[in-house]
């Protein structure tokens, strides 16, 4: 699932483009938005394109917003005049629209902003700008590295925790934006057992996995988020951060602190990659 750098990446992109232009129509294509949500799209000029943890808000000028969850394989794609000669990734399912896109928000100036779910995980919701903060999801979001997510906080949280620590980073109630690809490799680089408890880090461990989470996730803005599945960003690129991966998905291969092999395992159900020789 898109992490912080996915999702801020698509963020990014969208404000670029979308920011100052109206929205003329709005087509769904087998997703449900009740009229009375529907309503409030056409006519609206995007104002703000926001993000919180793994969540997209844009915000319209009648005061009512999108708010947005991509999921496993949501894409939003902007087309516009200024796009026409960007090649699309692979990764984009099909040329848009496709049997994938969901909704197609036709917009002025010869726009369009498709958003495409092959599995159809992702949720849309047209809510007061207002009332955005008290949806579940972003009500129940913990502060973020870049923001809000200050040490005392972080060590607070690690410190109270009974479970692996690498479970305590992607608990979007505690940190939000954090996931499995990150969190994998913040621990590489903080030489951290993602198995341990994380009552059991003392605190210049603490400290130097607070570095690694912002260092890793600043990695990842800088190649444009990483492309596993079908992430892409505003434009349909992929993003490169796959390149430079720590850990995940290198089972098998050299660490690259200390030269050992990464090993694969399963924590809390999810796929965990970590160096046994040098995480400790």
């Amino acid at each position: 699932m898109p992490e912080l750098p996915e999702v801020e990446t698509i963020r990014q992109g969208l404000e670029k483009y979308l920011v100052g232009k109206k929205i003329i129509g709005v087509k769904l294509k087998g997703f449900i938005l009740p009229p009375s949500q529907l309503s409030h799209l056409e006519g609206g000029r995007t104002v703000a394109v926001k993000r919180f943890g793994k969540g997209l808000v844009i915000d319209l000028n009648n005061k009512y917003s999108l708010a947005i969850h991509i999921k496993l394989t949501g894409q939003f794609i902007y087309k516009g005049p200024e796009t026409e000669n960007i090649t699309p990734s692979k990764k984009l399912v099909g040329l848009v629209p496709s049997k994938f896109t969901r909704i197609i928000f036709k917009l002025d100036k010869n726009a369009f902003l498709y958003f495409n779910d092959v599995r159809k995980f992702a949720w849309v919701k047209v809510v007061k700008t207002d009332e955005v903060k008290n949806l579940p999801f972003f009500k129940g979001l913990g502060p973020e590295p870049f923001r809000d997510l200050r040490f005392e906080h972080f060590k607070r949280v690690v410190q109270k925790s009974k479970g692996a620590v690498k479970a305590v980073l992607m608990d979007q109630k505690k940190i939000g934006g954090v996931g499995n690809i990150y969190a994998n490799d913040a621990l590489n680089l903080a030489r951290v057992d993602p198995r341990r408890k994380g009552s059991g880090l003392d605190n210049k461990e603490i400290e130097k996995l607070y570095e690694t989470i912002h260092e890793v996730l600043k990695r990842g803005l800088k190649y444009g988020g990483a492309t596993e599945l079908n992430y892409v960003n505003a434009l349909g690129q992929s993003g490169k951060y796959q390149e430079h991966f720590l850990t995940y998905g290198r089972q098998g291969q050299k660490c690259y602190n200390c030269g050992g092999t990464i090993k694969k395992i399963f924590l809390a159900g999810r796929g965990t990659y970590f160096c046994e020789d040098c995480q400790k």
